[in-house]
């Protein structure tokens, strides 16, 4: 264990260590209930992150996961490189230049092995769109803090999969309403994060979305 401890810490394994115990810790507080496993928030995070994961190879899974994956096998490829640096016994100027470039292959190693990983889920896994708040445009809203004039309130929508969810809705016009009100979600507001909303009488409503 001492020997583990003492090559963990050692370049270039050190490089990836500290990400490692980051990582752990993470899933840590994600097991016990503390985090969700996509920490990222908003909807300008959420989309430039699938985005990179799109351009490298790794989407369809959270970017947590992958980058978890990525970090916990670059830290094995680094540590196997550091335990065999060191039994060569090489100058120390020779050991650093073989630690920059097994840092450099480790990463490499790490994203083609989680390429694999990624791609072999996609393929096993049944495909679920991820959803998006936009998908709430459209919907029937039932509003819980109503809006004043142009001020920003919560109400409470029922998602496709009948999962429910309070989003933060702004209002247009001078339309007064009231906690338990009926109203349309017609547009969403993608840099102040809520939902724009119209008055909508549920009686009215032939589809019965609500």
């Amino acid at each position: 264990m001492a020997d583990l401890i003492d090559h963990a810490l050692t370049f270039p394994a050190v490089v990836f260590s500290f990400m490692l115990l980051v990582v752990v810790a993470y899933w840590v507080l994600v097991i016990v209930g503390g985090l969700g496993i996509d920490m990222l928030d908003g909807e300008s995070a959420e989309a430039g992150a699938a985005d990179f994961a799109a351009a490298v190879g790794l989407r369809g899974v959270p970017v947590t996961v992958s980058l978890s994956l990525i970090i916990a096998i670059a830290w094995f490829a680094a540590l196997s490189a550091t335990v065999a640096l060191g039994e060569l016994d090489l100058p120390t100027p020779a050991t650093v230049a073989l630690g920059i470039v097994a840092v450099a292959l480790a990463v490499v190693i790490a994203w083609v092995i989680t390429s694999l990983v990624v791609m072999f889920i996609r393929r096993t896994l049944p495909q679920i769109r991820e959803s998006s708040r936009s998908d709430f445009v459209g919907k029937i809203c039932v509003i819980r803090t109503a809006p004043l004039g142009h001020g920003t309130g919560q109400a409470e929508v029922t998602a496709d999969d009948g999962s429910t969810a309070i989003i933060h809705v702004r209002q247009t016009g001078d339309d007064e309403f009231l906690s338990g009100s009926t109203a349309l979600i017609f547009d969403y507001d993608s840099d102040g994060e809520f939902f724009w909303v119209s008055p909508f009488a549920a009686e009215l409503d032939p589809g019965g979305r609500l």
